[in-house]
């Protein structure tokens, strides 16, 4: 399984960006996709996690209602859509996944990861 994300970069407080994760090497039929960041100095934080298979989702506390989590089954992508973002959501950002149904907040969960994209949102 391969994981190449993007579409990090540089904005300002309450501007959006879109992530995608390009997911290849298996069928994703029986996964869960998430998203995870993590700052200097601290530990990896759970994003957003979506079924693959019926597209059931789950987002962490801190980006409910700003962040919005959605897969392409065509394009085998993954989409982390962050809107009013925060100098506080800047990070490293990571796709990620796990086999089964379980849309799981835990890092070690998840058994592929890809290889990060740096969001920076200035004040």
């Amino acid at each position: 399984v391969q994981l190449q994300a993007f579409g990090g970069g540089l904005v300002q407080a309450g501007g959006c960006l879109r992530l995608s994760c390009v997911a290849s090497g298996r069928t994703f039929s029986r996964y869960v996709m998430g998203w995870f960041r993590q700052a200097p100095g601290k530990e990896r934080e759970f994003v957003a996690a979506i079924r693959w298979s019926g597209g059931m989702t789950y987002h962490g506390d801190s980006v409910k209602g700003r962040f919005s989590i959605s897969r392409d089954i065509v394009k085998d992508t993954v989409y982390l859509q962050m809107n009013s973002l925060k100098p506080e959501d800047t990070a490293v950002y990571y796709c990620s996944a796990k086999s089964g149904d379980y849309l799981s907040t835990v890092t070690s969960h998840y058994d592929y990861w890809g290889q990060g994209t740096q969001v920076t949102v200035s004040s």
